[in-house]
């Protein structure tokens, strides 16, 4: 999957509010202001490229050490472009100590919870604030231990009982469940040379709210598979499939065009499907493999 690059354009000083949007409890950032360098199309006008990127606060659930998971997405407005932005500048956490955990890739659309920041029991009022800049704007967002932001993230739904998929990067390894899933890396990868990674999931074949009283028990997990963040693009020779409910293992290759520090991120949507994903935050699990790249050896003579 090819990526655009955008030139960073410099910044007017902007003002801010936020708002929530319904009924995912989710904080959204949009700043009012507009760079006199840009002229943006207007939000409910469809474009496949030239639009914003908008960090997004999704909410946040405990975690069985006394920590917390606050989770984060993003809004692409366009309908077709990739967009990239580095972390640094114009792509940052604040506090720094949590600066890296963000994605470089901003696929088209809205895509929700695909990375989590882990903060500490005694986190309190504090926030950890994700800042995008690009194209003239600035969007900011502050993610808080606010009661009405608690998400149901692993736990059972309220109605269905539903709990997210369950991810392992080997068979009867660690799992992993809901937005911080499971992570595995660094493994090294060379430019140029298919890159082989399996993932194994399981779930308990249900679906949130009215579908999954409907019965939809047994539904297959589906699995995606996005570059999250590095310096070049990355194709991937399955980018989606499906296994079992009761257990089933995906394999898919990717090929890398630059050497560097990678993130591949796999999304399993349960019985819910990937529109369920936004409203239901019960629904999905994120798998994040960590990837070096280096350059292609020249063949021994």
């Amino acid at each position: 999957m090819g990526t655009t690059r955008q030139q960073i354009l410099p910044m007017s000083r902007l003002r801010f509010r936020r708002f929530a949007v319904v009924p995912a409890l989710v904080l959204l950032a949009v700043a009012v202001g507009q760079s006199r360098a840009v002229a943006q199309t207007p939000l409910g006008v469809l474009t496949g490229e030239g639009q914003t990127v908008t960090p997004v606060y999704e909410g946040w659930y405990p975690n069985a050490d006394g920590s917390y998971s606050l989770s984060f997405g993003y809004f692409n407005r366009n309908l077709r472009e990739v967009v990239d932005i580095p972390v640094g500048e114009h792509n940052r956490l604040t506090p720094a100590e949590f600066d890296g955990a963000q994605p470089t890739t901003f696929h088209p659309r809205r895509h929700w919870g695909v990375f989590t920041v882990v903060v500490p029991a005694e986190f309190g009022d504090n926030a950890v604030v994700w800042t995008i800049d690009f194209r003239g704007e600035r969007y900011s967002i502050p993610g808080r231990l606010h009661a009405d932001w608690q998400i149901d993230a692993l736990a059972g739904e309220a109605g269905s009982g539903n709990t997210p998929p369950v991810l392992s990067f080997a068979e009867g390894g660690r799992e992993g469940a809901g937005p911080r899933g499971v992570t595995t890396g660094p493994i090294r990868a060379a430019v140029g040379v298919p890159f082989s990674v399996a993932v194994w999931a399981k779930d308990d074949g249900r679906a949130s709210g009215s579908v999954g009283r409907a019965g939809r028990v047994g539904v297959p997990v589906t699995l995606t598979w996005f570059k999250q963040s590095g310096p070049g693009d990355v194709s991937f020779e399955e980018e989606s499939g499906e296994v079992p409910a009761a257990g089933g293992k995906m394999t898919t290759t990717a090929v890398f065009s630059e050497p560097g520090e990678y993130v591949l991120r796999v999304r399993a949507n349960d019985a819910s499907g990937v529109a369920g994903a936004g409203h239901a935050q019960c629904c999905w699990t994120n798998g994040f493999v960590k990837v070096t790249v280096t350059r292609r050896r020249p063949p021994t003579p």
